[in-house]
Order: structure tokens, then C-alpha cells, then sequence
């Protein structure tokens, strides 16, 4: 499954690499909203959480919806500001229509690919989100309430919140980390001019790749959906908080915005999704986690296994067959026997790629 970006006709100009303020933003406060997605962070996670004063923190827990669960699309800004003030000025010229839907989009809507009419104009709609809103907890539905009723009011709180979130922690975090932001946003558009766009999205992520056609960018993510970047672009926003998430804005109307984590020596790269349901099926089969339980110990041949087993080779043969498929066996011949084992490296690391694909 994937998110296709349909770029047919797109001009190379109309690709975008650029941090963002605004976005990073994001990406720190679902950090500090959802610590356990990001265990690299830890220590900054602990040492920020404690540092807020207890206002700040509740007001944060009021609107966590917005960041927690996923992002929202108003804090993806499609035209990167250089600064948080600028890109908040942004936020401020969207409609009210707009800006409620978009904001209930990640939180309420039962399929971001359709677009939903606005709450503030269409009763289903109003009476749908305060109902989800409502089995989220009292303070989401309080602030729902507060958004659907004083559109106005409850923007300036959200900005006010932003801003206070940017003296508190954030304007020093921006100042650590945009340096590095930038030079990795300069090196995808320099790799984009000099090598093209299949190159520049493999330096992305493993999870990108070009279409074969060269029509389409296809995000390898267990969500599908389909946008076209057609007239508008696609713009790529790195992050230093974003690991193991690749957001994708692909919403009707909008222009597709893809943020990435900026690679670093000890992040792994992501694993296809195919290969880790492959791996998952395979070792879904009880005999198939028997035969592991003797091949992690050491190699074995199919007469070995059989014989342990109480098995007929052929059958031994077609499990081999299974867990090699799926890379979890290496296999090395020893004169006129095949010996097989348990890859552990790649077994040991199952249970990281799962839980990357699924937050990807």
C-alpha cells in the first residue's frame, strides 16, 4: 500500500526543500506528547516536559489533538516562513471554514482522503465532530466546543499557545537545530538539480521512490491515499524529531507536503512494509516458529530438521522456502550439504520494524 503523489507534467522548480518553523513545532510537541514513539529523544522529552509551568502544560493538553494522535495539516505550511512569527501570520489569513476543517480533519474525519464539509456550516458534520470529540475527554471537547462556537477567540488562544510554547522551549531548540535543517534542505534540492528526483527521494527515505512511468511519488506507508501536486508542487520538510514518522499532507485541495527525518548514523533505515508482513506471515506458522527455535541454535539441513521434526524433507523444504523469502535464513553449503540458520540480526530487529511501519 502507499500514498501516491501525482507529479505528471510538474516542473523540477515546482519541488520544494525548505525547514519550517511552524512544522518542527509540531513535530516537538507530538515528541512531548507521545515520548514512547520517540525513544531517541528521551532525555530531551524529560528535561522540556518538567521544565513547563503547569499553565502551559495544561493548555497543551487541551489541544494535544492536533499533534498527538497525528498532525494536523495547519501545522504543514506548503510555503515554509523563515520564521515562526511568519509562518503563524500564514496560519492567521486562512477562512474560519477552512481552518476548523482542517483542524478536525486528523482528529474527526472518517476519511482524509474525502473532503468533509465544514463543521461551522454543516450540522451532520458539527454534530459528528462533537461526538468524537466528546470520547477523546472532557478537555478536547471543551476546546471543540470553543472552536466551533468562537472561531475567532479560539484561533488567537491557539496562536497565543504557539508563541508561548516558542518562549518557553522552542526558540532555543530552533536555534540548535535549523542550521542542520537547512544544510540537509540545500543538499535535496542540490541532488534534485544535479541528479533528479529518483535520487533525491531515496536520500529522503527508504520509504520514497519514483514511479517507474516517473509520473508519480510513492510513499511506502500502511495508509494509502492519492493526491495530485499538479499546479501547486510538493513541498519537503526535514525534521530533527520526526523518527521513525514520515508525515505526508495529501489532503483535497491542499498542496502535498511530505515531512522526513533528517538521517543520522544511528537511525536505521526504514524497512519496506511488504518485506515486514512477509516476515510477520512467516513466522506465523507454529511449525515455522519450531524450526526457528532449532535454527536459531545453529545451522541445520532438511534432513536434520526432518528428522527432529517428524516431518517429510519436502515439507521442511517448503518452510525453508517461506522464512528465506522473507530473509530471516541465511544458507551456506558444506560439501554436499546445504546447511541453514537463523539470521538474528534480522529476527532481532522484526519487532523495531514493525513498530516503525505502523508510526510511520
Amino acid at each position: 500500500m502507499a500514498n501516491v503523489i501525482d507529479i505528471a507534467g510538474l516542473p523540477p522548480e515546482r519541488i520544494v526543500f525548505s525547514p519550517s518553523p511552524l512544522a518542527e513545532l509540531g513535530a516537538a510537541l507530538h515528541v512531548l506528547s507521545e515520548p514512547g514513539h520517540h525513544p531517541g529523544l528521551h532525555g530531551w522529552a524529560t528535561a522540556t516536559t518538567s521544565a513547563l509551568k503547569p499553565d502551559l502544560a495544561d493548555r497543551l493538553c487541551e489541544a494535544d489533538f492536533l499533534w498527538r494522535t497525528a498532525r494536523s495539516d495547519l501545522l504543514l505550511p506548503a510555503a515554509p516562513g523563515a520564521t515562526l512569527a511568519e509562518e503563524l501570520d500564514a496560519l492567521d489569513r486562512i477562512d474560519d471554514e477552512t481552518f476548523v476543517a482542517a483542524a478536525f480533519e486528523i482528529a474527526c474525519s472518517p476519511s482524509y482522503t474525502r473532503q468533509t464539509p465544514s463543521p461551522l456550516v454543516d450540522a451532520g458534520e458539527r454534530a459528528r465532530v462533537l461526538e468524537m470529540a466528546a470520547a477523546r475527554g472532557p478537555r478536547q471537547a471543551a476546546f471543540t466546543d470553543r472552536m466551533l462556537e468562537d472561531p475567532d477567540g479560539l484561533r488567537v488562544w491557539l496562536r497565543r499557545l504557539l508563541e508561548d510554547c516558542d518562549q518557553a522551549f522552542f526558540a532555543d531548540t530552533w536555534r540548535r537545530v535549523r542550521i542542520q535543517l537547512a544544510a540537509d534542505a540545500r543538499h535535496k534540492a542540490e541532488l534534485l538539480r544535479r541528479k533528479g528526483l529518483a535520487e533525491a527521494l531515496a536520500s529522503v527515505s527508504a520509504a520514497l521512490s519514483l514511479s517507474a512511468d516517473g509520473d508519480s511519488i510513492l510513499v511506502d506507508k500502511l495508509v494509502g491515499g492519492r493526491t495530485t501536486a499538479y499546479g501547486d508542487g510538493v513541498t519537503f520538510i526535514p525534521t530533527a524529531f520526526g523518527w521513525p514518522h514520515l508525515v505526508v499532507l495529501h489532503a483535497p485541495g491542499w498542496r502535498p507536503v511530505i515531512q522526513y527525518p533528517v538521517a543520522t548514523p544511528e537511525l536505521p533505515a526504514p524497512a519496506a512494509l511488504e518485506l515486514v508482513q512477509r516476515r510477520l506471515e512467516a513466522l506465523a506458522h507454529p511449525m515455522r516458529m519450531r524450526l526457528c527455535r532449532t535454527l536459531a541454535r545453529g545451522p541445520h539441513t532438511t534432513g536434520e530438521l526432518s528428522e527432529s521434526y517428524g516431518i517429510t524433507p519436502p515439507e521442511v523444504s517448503r518452510h525453508i522456502a517461506v522464512l528465506k523469502k522473507a530473509g530471516l535464513l541465511t544458507t551456506r553449503r558444506r560439501g554436499r550439504y546445504v546447511l541453514h540458520q537463523l539470521d538474528l540480526p534480522s529476527v532481532a530487529r522484526l519487532g523495531s520494524d514493525f513498530l516503525e511501519s505502523v508510526l510511520r
